[in-house]
């Protein structure tokens, strides 16, 4: 296994070129039972500081003595984030003994599921279809081990591109088939989903430990059920891309360069945050000679990195025709031979490609005997290249159709039932486009029951590494897929805006932002949505780049862009800004930076206009909370709001729940037109105190000044404890005890707290009991405050007594709500004291608590003295008619108060009826 899954990048091997990228433990809102649960949707978004990073030794804790052990552990994180390569590092640690806990690791490939025969057991599955699998001498034994402690075995699923190839897998199986996979665990009659699923729903191997890796996006209800710890992968921090480049670039000169032209371009440097365009940025870096040859879209830098795979492949086949025709013969003749004759295959490769070079060291001395013949040798290269070129782009063309294809039916995989041409595949491999997946492996032992050498490796890339292309036959046992997701869809948007195949009617139907007949925006999947970025910035890209990948004159090409600008331009501007959701907004941001750097020409700029309008029409109070904002939509948000100002317009931001980095944050923030913001505040405080720490006064000032929190709902202990530590700057008029450069600015306290005029605490009974102790240290700093909800905190008269002694300080308070939290007759006496003394409170619930008749006759001899008070609210207590009658007659007494609800079981209905005769303010509900 050590050897096996070495392979990364092209060129790059794991155990020296992996950089440890960090992950985050995440959590779902549990809410009861939803039964559409979706992880982009639920999971909880925490600030920059709370994300607890772990690294990959660090998944799994010991399994010893530990009841609450995680065994079923979701791994996620978008295209490119580097999950595969994180399973690769796993299962390298463990061949070298790093993860003790498990005796036996097994990866499945989600590609396996194309195998839809009934052949296959569990022995058969784990053995020899997993990957890295090695030979066993003996897999029976192997086999028996395996089922004897299963809580030593971990299994790992990759290769699925969403969380609903999991649900689809969840779904319950069949009695007869459950009861058939646990008495026959040998017989080969299954097929691998019903493996899958039987290992997925604990049918087979329920004591094992689950790693399920996928992207975040699709509704998953019963995996999300089943979860018990989630996993996002954090992406590469500006010292991990350091190291990248370190790793990347192993000659010091090219490093520094590659370093320094990075540094020049702050986008491609903010796309490195995604290990996949890191990847994707040196090999630009690479080939580039400055930085103004750089791409400065991400349309633009996969745009760079097809053009250099497609000048690689011309580089390394232009011949000759007779060369070139016997080259492509022979490449038929490999792809349908047998794969186990591969190793012939590359021994013929290597003698085509000395061929190759014989002809042309023999076109070199041919033109050295004389300048004529020289120049008609020089034409007849001219040609073939020509002839190359067009050939490469009609094939281009196909594998951009086949590309559209995948992105929408949300797959990386080529459908067998495609019709693919071995000169196709052959174009793919070469240029990296496309891999091999070999599906099945050769299988060691009489028995055929596993033990098998690992085949199953993917093909394609070694041209990259410095080897031959093996070219793989996909009809037996293989399959194409797509090598880069990133690629795909920006072939795909090729086809899409660059095809006279696709007219101008299909072609607005794919352009973001469409309805349903509901009048819905539809949910888009990363690559769709990727491939709609890709497809508006090609439209206003530089027209002679273009001409690389299509074969279409310069008029039709300019025609055809200039139709579909205008859709494009008309489309965009036809939004309602408003009316977008928060991820709409962002899409529209990285949308319009796409199409930005348009190039400059005669008459209106298409690209401008859209920025313009966008900028005119977002609204003044802009808002991203709960969507997670990337390093790179940061800058493509600020470039909006830069062109906003431009325009004389400002904006109050909420970046609540955004998961936006504290660098981020403050180039947002540091915008002359933004008046206001929102963040965490754990993030903020920190940005002070760099901001403190670098002796930047003014931005200090502005940093203290915008910010706000008014109206503040805590839903997470960690809510609560930021809040007691801006609480604390606010009383203490410092952002430390050791710090005083603050001291002049924080003179008045922090505006945001002096504004903070509503709280919500909505932790719930279990988490609630936790906050409530900082809660009730920070109340007493909270002087401005004027609405405080605190319904089901499960504070009980201990928390009611807290509460009390914190109110004295609360002058203006106007509205409590202390519903559904078992205060007694004790917690209402001692509430009794303090709340006769707020001047300005004019609504009381304490709505289902069990309060008595003792409780009743304590709140009904303080209503005389609050003054303010105009609603109370004790439905749903324990009193009888005893504590009934008290408020009742203390009612007479107050005439301010319009409504007193107190209806509970426990008071007969004819007294409740006849209280209310006698005062029409006491109500049932």
């Amino acid at each position: 296994m050590a050897e096996n899954c070495q392979a990364m990048e092209a060129g790059l091997v794991l155990s020296t070129h992996y950089v440890d990228v960090q992950m985050s433990r995440r959590e779902i809102i549990r809410s009861g039972k939803n039964t559409n649960k979706s992880l982009d949707k639920d999971l909880i978004i925490t600030g920059d500081l709370d994300r607890q990073e772990s690294f990959v030794e660090q998944i799994f804790p010991s399994l010893n003595g530990d009841k609450h052990n995680k065994r079923y552990i979701m791994l996620f994180g978008k295209a490119g984030m580097g999950k595969t390569t994180l399973i690769k590092k796993l299962c390298l640690d463990w061949s070298k003994d790093s993860i003790p806990q498990f005796d036996f690791v097994f990866l499945l490939d989600g590609k396996k599921l194309t195998l839809t025969e009934p052949a296959y057991s569990l022995q058969t599955l784990l053995l020899s279809l997993s990957s890295f699998a090695p030979p066993y001498t003996d897999p029976g034994e192997v086999y028996s081990q395996i089922l004897a402690a299963p809580k030593r075995v971990l299994i790992i699923f990759d290769g699925f591109d969403e969380l609903r190839d999991y649900e689809m897998l969840l779904q319950t199986l069949e009695k007869d088939l459950v009861t058939s996979l646990q008495r026959n665990g040998k017989a080969q009659s299954f097929t691998v989903k019903q493996l899958f699923s039987a290992i997925l729903q604990r049918v087979l191997l329920p004591g094992c430990t689950l790693l399920l890796a996928t992207r975040p996006r699709g509704n998953a209800s019963q995996l999300l059920r089943r979860t018990d710890s989630l996993l996002e992968v954090c992406g590469f921090s500006p010292t991990n891309v350091e190291m990248y480049l370190s790793k990347y670039f192993t000659d010091p000169t090219l490093r520094e360069s590659a370093v320094d032209c990075l540094r020049a371009s702050s986008y491609l440097q903010l796309l490195c945050w995604n290990p996949g365009l890191c990847h994707l940025v040196c090999t630009v870096l690479e080939q580039s000679k400055s930085s103004d040859a750089l791409p400065r879209t991400l349309t633009g830098l996969c745009h760079q990195v097809l053009c250099l795979k497609l000048e690689k492949d011309r580089g390394s086949t232009q011949m000759p025709g007779e060369t070139q025709e016997q080259s492509v013969q022979e490449a038929l003749t490999e792809i349908s031979n047998n794969s186990q004759v591969r190793k012939g295959r590359k021994n013929n490769q290597t003698k085509s490609r000395s061929a190759r070079q014989s002809a042309l060291r023999s076109r070199r001395a041919k033109k050295a005997k004389g300048q004529e013949k020289e120049r008609d040798e020089v034409d007849e290269e001219n040609v073939f290249e020509d002839n190359d070129r067009k050939g490469d782009k009609e094939l281009l063309s196909q594998l951009s159709s086949l590309a559209w294809e995948g992105v929408k039916s949300n797959s990386s995989i080529i459908p067998a039932e495609k019709a693919v041409s071995a000169k196709l595949k052959a174009f793919g491999f070469r240029t990296g486009l496309l891999l091999a997946h070999r599906l099945r492996t050769t299988v060691a032992g009489d028995d055929g029951e596993g033990g098998g050498q690992d085949d199953n490796n993917e093909e394609g890339e070694s041209k990259e590494n410095g080897g031959d292309v093996n070219l793989v036959d996909n009809c037996d046992d293989g399959i194409l897929l797509w090598a880069n997701p990133f690629l795909q869809s920006y072939i795909a948007a090729v086809h899409l805006s660059l095809s006279r195949t696709v007219p101008d009617r299909s072609f607005l139907q794919t352009l973001p932002f469409q309805t349903t007949v509901k009048g819905r925006r539809k949910p888009k999947r990363e690559e769709l949505e990727l491939t709609q970025r890709f497809a508006v910035g090609l439209l206003f890209y530089n027209r002679t780049e273009l001409q690389r990948l299509i074969s279409y004159k310069e008029t039709v090409v300019r025609d055809m862009l200039v139709s579909k600008q205008a859709l494009a331009t008309k489309h965009l501007e036809g939004l309602s800004i408003s009316e977008l959701s928060p991820a709409q907004v962002l899409e529209a941001c990285n949308y319009v930076y796409e199409a930005q750097f348009t190039p400059k020409g005669g008459g209106e700029n298409p690209a401008s206009r859209m920025l313009t309008h966008l900028a005119a029409n977002l609204p003044e109070f802009l808002t991203f909370c709960g969507v997670s904002l990337s390093p790179p939509d940061v800058f493509t948000v600020q470039n909006v709001l830069e062109q906003g100002g431009a325009e004389g317009r400002s904006f109050c931001l909420d970046l609540e729940d955004s998961g936006i980095q504290i660098c981020g944050l403050r180039a947002l923030m540091s915008l002359n037109n933004i008046n206001t913001y929102r963040a965490c505040i754990a993030d903020v405080i920190t940005l002070w105190e760099q901001l403190e720490q670098s002796d930047e006064g003014e931005l200090l000032l502005g940093a203290v000044s915008k910010f706000k929190i008014h109206p503040l709902k805590a839903t997470q202990v960690c809510h609560i404890e930021h809040l007691e530590k801006l609480v604390n700057i606010h009383v203490h008029k410092r952002l430390s005890e050791s710090s005083s450069q603050s001291e002049s600015i924080l003179a008045e306290g922090v505006p945001a707290v002096k504004e903070l005029y509503k709280l919500e605490f909505e932790l719930g009974p279990e988490n609630g009991p936790l906050a409530l102790p900082k809660l009730w240290d920070l109340l007493p700093g909270l002087q401005n405050l004027q609405h405080l909800d605190l319904e089901k905190s499960k504070i009980g008269n201990k928390g009611a007594e807290k509460l009390a002694n914190a109110l004295v300080s609360l002058n203006c308070l106007e509205i409590l709500n202390l519903s559904q939290n078992c205060i007694g007759d004790e917690g209402v006496k001692k509430l009794a004291l303090s709340l006769k003394d707020l001047p300005k409170l004019h609504c009381l619930s304490l709505y289902s608590n069990v309060i008595s008749d003792e409780g009743a006759e304590s709140l009904a001899a303080v209503l005389p003295h609050m003054a303010s008070l105009t609603e109370l609210d004790v439905k749903y207590n324990k009193m009888t008619d005893v504590g009934a009658q008290s408020l009742g007659a203390s009612l007479r007494s107050c005439q301010k108060i319009k409504t007193l609800r107190m209806w509970n079981q426990c008071i007969p209905y004819g007294v409740f009826e006849r209280l209310q005769q006698q005062d029409s303010r006491i109500l049932w509900h």
